[in-house]
C-alpha cells in the first residue's frame, strides 16, 4: 500500500464502456489505500422495465441513477476518506442521457427536464480533487467487451460505441471542475505491468499535486543501459 498522498482526496473515473475503469480502480484503491467505490446495476429496480422497453423507462431510469450517485457522493466524502469512483456523475448527463436522446428513447420535454435537475445537483456537490478519463478506440473497446462477455452487454454495438466516443470528445476539453488525467488505455496494461501502473499512479500525484492537466498517451520504456 502506497499512501503517500497526505489530505483526503476525491478521484473519479470516466470512460467509455470497456475502457478499463473498474480494473484500475482496483489497482489504485489498493495501492494509495483509498476506498474503491464500483457502479453496481445488481439492485437498480429500473433496469428489467428499461430493457424490456427503454423509450418508455429511459427516464425514470436516469433519475433513479442521478439520484442514486448523489447519494454515493455525499457518503464517500463524509467519510473523510480518500475515495476513487469508478464512473463519474459527469458521464450520466454528458454522454448516456444524451445518446438516449439522440436515439429517441427519451423526448425533448425528459431531457431539458433532467437535464434542469442534473446542474442543480451538480450546484450542490463538492467537485472532484481529480478527474481520469480512460481513453481507447472503439475497436479495443469491442475487443474486451466480448472477451468479458458480461450478458447485459451482448446487445452492444460499435456504432453505439462510437457515438459514446463521439460525446467524450466534445465533453472532455470543456470539463474545468478538477485537473483532468487523460490516460491511454489501449497502450498503458495496467493490469499485467506494475510500470505501467507505476507511471499512472506518479501521474495521479502530479496532477493533485500541481492542479495541472495531463495526458499519459503511451508508456515510457526506460532505455537499459549496455557496457
Amino acid at each position: 500500500m502506497e499512501e503517500i498522498i497526505a489530505d483526503p482526496v476525491w478521484i473519479v473515473m470516466a470512460g467509455n464502456i470497456g475502457s478499463g475503469k473498474t480494473s484500475l480502480t482496483r489497482l489504485l484503491s489498493k495501492r494509495f489505500g483509498w476506498q474503491g467505490f464500483y457502479e453496481s446495476v445488481d439492485n437498480n429496480p429500473y433496469l428489467p422495465d428499461f430493457y424490456a422497453d427503454m423509450k418508455a423507462w429511459a427516464f425514470h431510469l436516469q433519475m433513479y441513477f442521478l439520484g442514486n450517485r448523489a447519494l454515493e457522493i455525499e457518503s464517500l466524502l463524509g467519510s473523510g476518506k480518500s475515495s476513487l469512483m469508478d464512473r463519474s456523475i459527469y458521464e450520466d448527463a454528458q454522454i448516456f442521457v444524451r445518446a438516449l436522446h439522440e436515439m429517441g428513447n427519451l423526448s425533448d420535454r425528459d431531457f431539458d427536464a433532467y437535464l434542469k435537475l442534473y446542474h442543480l445537483v451538480l450546484d450542490k456537490l463538492q467537485k472532484p480533487s481529480l478527474l481520469i478519463y480512460l481513453q481507447a478506440p472503439v475497436a479495443t473497446l469491442v475487443d474486451r467487451i466480448q472477451k468479458r462477455a458480461r450478458s447485459i452487454e451482448e446487445s452492444i454495438d460499435p456504432g453505439y460505441l462510437q457515438l459514446l466516443e463521439s460525446y467524450y470528445q466534445q465533453w472532455l476539453p470543456h470539463y474545468s471542475d478538477s485537473p483532468l488525467l487523460t490516460v491511454g488505455s489501449a497502450s498503458f496494461d495496467f493490469v499485467n505491468n506494475p510500470d505501467h501502473l507505476k507511471q499512472i499512479a506518479s501521474a495521479i500525484e502530479y496532477c493533485l499535486s500541481t492542479r495541472k492537466n495531463l495526458e499519459l498517451m503511451v508508456p515510457v520504456h526506460k532505455k537499459i543501459k549496455t557496457s
